[in-house]
């Protein structure tokens, strides 16, 4: 009788035993720090500095979030993460008839710099890194976030933090989305040149296989569609004039970690090789601009409502894929996150999840301490060369942006999220809980509920800023963003000039909506 064979989840198949024979095993030189950077982009790795212990929040009102804020600063996260509601993230205020039923539901309302205000109340722009999950009006969220920095006098060379600003994946897998491709790619190279020269420690961009997989996407999916992504916006600032050495080194990535803990470790060591390569033939010579640096967030799609409390386990398993992976900064999911927004304490029991795999688990103290195992090394080789494979078709295609234009990517995701979910169904693919070991009294969970009166309050405060300004100003500060994305100047700056007169991200995204179109 033949025995059955086993496979990753992006079908790679897994040898009874690793050895010097494995197909596609091969010794390590390199070190960690050192380019191709397979094993990490720091000599010490977490030895020198832990990884940033990030909490995605945000909720309802400003205030609210705020509350959060200050809480899990208390409770030992290092970095502020923000999650936006869907009116703020396809640009209309919370007053606009789309936005109703939505306002504050799964993110925080923003709608001016009176928001942005209430939403660091307390804090210092200064002394926190911020990322901030925001695609299509990432330029206006940056503008408010610079111009409440400069309210606060903070020195723009010390704030840090970062936009996800990854338009490509909004097309391909997520659909939050305004203008077409072009003028999109427009705004971020917009975006990449005016930090290079007034915010130097910002990353312009996370480019994000994160929502990738969360569409369904495998591991090698994830990686190549990312990273020719990655290459897309490169060619982009490249064709403006930057330079790759500069913008290079400002730019993220946020991946997923999954279950499957070897391949998920073999895809972030794999990740970090192939970039280097990637930015080395497009022209960079310093390490700094070829070395990959990302954050990771658990895996959304991998918990599940049945039997909330065995998301923990989950949650820890991907935390060891990423921190054995070599991980910048990490978000850990909430175990009630299939049901709602997550409850303070089901954030601070994965925030501690991280804590104890940084204090307790020994896993920190030595750099890639998979390193060198024949399982490991052959997957990161058998990751590589599949994506590989992927990226060399989207290439044929004319790149990424084309290859989202003809539907290659979206047909691909949608492939495989099909497969995966008829594996579930004839019991191919295990879920605990889901289709095996399922009880019949299921334990209920207490969830966080939004109040639907958040959208009057948003729109009682617009009301009045809207009396409170000067209204031939910001018809002005408006027709001057008009101007610039006509000409072809760099928007950022009246960006700036109109948040900080009072225009609302509505008023701001709806102008450009004038000049660019939308995307259908």
């Amino acid at each position: 009788m033949s025995e059955e064979k086993k496979y990753t989840d992006s079908g790679i198949e897994i040898n009874k035993v690793y050895d010097t024979h494995a197909a596609s095993y091969s010794p390590m030189n390199e070190k960690p720090g050192e380019a191709p950077f397979t094993r990490g982009i720091q000599p010490d790795m977490y030895r020198g500095k832990l990884w940033t212990m990030r909490q995605y929040a945000g909720f309802s009102t400003a205030e609210e979030s705020n509350k959060r804020y200050h809480y899990l600063l208390s409770q030992g996260v290092s970095g502020l993460s923000v999650a936006f509601d869907l009116p703020t993230q396809i640009g209309y205020d919370s007053d606009h008839p789309l936005a109703e039923g939505e306002v504050g539901k799964v993110g925080v309302a923003i709608d001016s710099i009176e928001d942005m205000q209430l939403l660091f109340n307390g804090i210092k722009l200064e002394n926190v890194s911020t990322s901030m999950t925001i695609n299509a009006t990432g330029y206006i969220l940056l503008a408010l976030y610079v111009a409440l920095a400069k309210k606060q006098g903070a020195n723009l060379d010390k704030i840090s933090g970062t936009i996800q600003n990854d338009i490509l994946k909004e097309y391909a897998a997520r659909g939050t989305y305004i203008y077409p491709p072009k003028p999109s790619m427009r705004i971020i190279t917009d975006i990449f040149e005016w930090c290079s020269r007034e915010l130097p420690k910002w990353n312009t961009i996370s480019i994000s296989g994160y929502h990738i997989r969360e569409a369904g996407s495998t591991a090698v999916q994830e990686i190549a569609f990312t990273l020719s992504n990655g290459k897309a916006y490169v060619k982009a600032a490249l064709e403006k004039g930057l330079d790759i050495n500069v913008f290079g080194k400002r730019l993220s990535f946020f991946f997923n970690a999954h279950n499957n803990l070897f391949e998920e470790v073999a895809k972030f060591r794999a990740a970090r090789r192939m970039w280097t390569h990637i930015m080395k033939e497009l022209g960079a010579t310093d390490p700094k601009a070829m070395m990959l640096r990302f954050h990771t967030q658990t895996g959304g799609s991998t918990l599940t409502a049945q039997q909330p409390l065995n998301n923990i386990s989950r949650v820890t398993i991907q935390t060891l894929a990423a921190v054995l992976g070599g991980t910048q900064s990490l978000h850990t999911n909430g175990y009630d996150e299939a049901l709602s927004l997550p409850t303070e304490e089901a954030a601070r029991i994965a925030l501690r999840t991280q804590q104890i795999v940084a204090f307790e688990s020994g896993v920190p103290d030595s750099a890639d301490p998979l390193a060198g195992s024949y399982m490991v090394e052959s997957l990161t080789n058998e990751v590589e060369a599949a994506a590989w494979k992927l990226i060399e078709k989207i290439d044929a295609m004319g790149g990424s942006v084309a290859a989202i234009e003809q539907g290659f990517i979206q047909n691909e995701i949608a492939r495989s999220a099909y497969e995966y979910q008829r594996a579930i169904e004839n019991q191919n693919k295990i879920i605990v809980g889901v289709n095996k070991f399922q009880v019949d009294n299921e334990e209920k969970i207490p969830v966080l509920k939004i109040d639907d009166s958040i959208r009057q309050i948003q729109t009682e405060r617009l009301a009045t800023l809207r009396q409170q300004r000067d209204p031939a100003k910001t018809d002005q500060l408006l027709q001057a963003l008009i101007d610039r994305a006509t000409t072809g100047e760099n928007l950022m700056p009246a960006v700036i000039e109109a948040v900080e007169h009072k225009c609302t991200l509505g008023e701001i995204a709806g102008t450009l909506r004038e000049v660019y179109g939308e995307y259908k």
